[in-house]
C-alpha cells in the first residue's frame, strides 16, 4: 500500500484524493490493449487477480438523476436492485457520452472516486467479503487496491446486494 500523504504517481483525480485524504492504497498499472472493450476482465487478467476482486464502476440513469453501482466485473447489475435502492422504480446504464461529462473520466476508466460531480453510490455488498478490492484509477490501465470501508466512505456510498447470485 502507498504511504498516506506519499504523492500518487497516477496523477489522476482519483489518486490525488486518496493522497490528499491521507487513505492507504497501492496503484496497479498494466497496459491496455486498445482492441479490448471488457476492460474488468482485461484487468484481471492482467494484473493476476480473482475477477471477484475487480470492481467495475458503472453509471446509471435513475430518470432525474444519474448515480453510480459498483460491482464486480465478473457479474451481471441487476438493475432492480440498484433502483430500489436508489428509491426510484426503474434505472438504465447512462448513456457513455453523458457518464464521461459528468464523471470527469472515459468510459473504460470512470473511477468512483474523484467524479466531476459526487454522485449517490450504491456498492455491491460482495465488496466487503474482501480485505481490499480494485476499482478504476481514473484511466484504462491503472487500477487502484483499497479497502472497502475506505471506498464507501470516500464515495460516501451504501452497499447492497447488486448482483445476480
Amino acid at each position: 500500500m502507498s504511504k498516506p500523504g506519499t504523492p500518487a504517481t497516477g496523477g489522476t483525480p482519483a489518486t490525488r484524493l486518496l493522497t490528499a485524504s491521507n487513505v492507504p492504497f497501492t496503484l496497479h498499472r498494466y497496459r491496455h490493449d486498445s482492441t479490448v472493450t471488457d476492460f474488468g476482465a482485461e484487468a484481471a487478467r492482467m494484473l493476476n487477480v480473482a475477477a471477484e476482486r475487480i470492481y467495475k464502476t458503472l453509471v446509471v440513469d435513475a430518470g432525474d438523476r444519474l448515480a453510480v453501482a459498483i460491482v464486480p466485473v465478473n457479474s451481471r447489475m441487476r438493475l432492480s436492485a440498484v433502483a430500489s435502492c436508489l428509491g426510484v422504480k426503474r434505472v438504465r446504464l447512462a448513456d457513455p457520452a453523458v457518464a464521461q461529462r459528468k464523471t470527469g473520466y472515459v468510459v473504460g476508466g470512470i473511477s468512483p472516486l474523484a467524479q466531476k460531480s459526487l454522485l449517490p453510490t450504491v456498492i455491491d455488498d460482495s465488496s466487503l467479503e474482501h480485505p481490499t478490492v480494485f476499482v478504476s484509477g481514473g484511466r484504462r490501465g491503472l487500477d487502484i487496491e483499497i479497502s472497502p470501508a475506505d471506498l464507501l466512505a470516500l464515495t460516501r456510498g451504501t452497499t447492497a446486494p447488486l448482483i445476480s447470485r
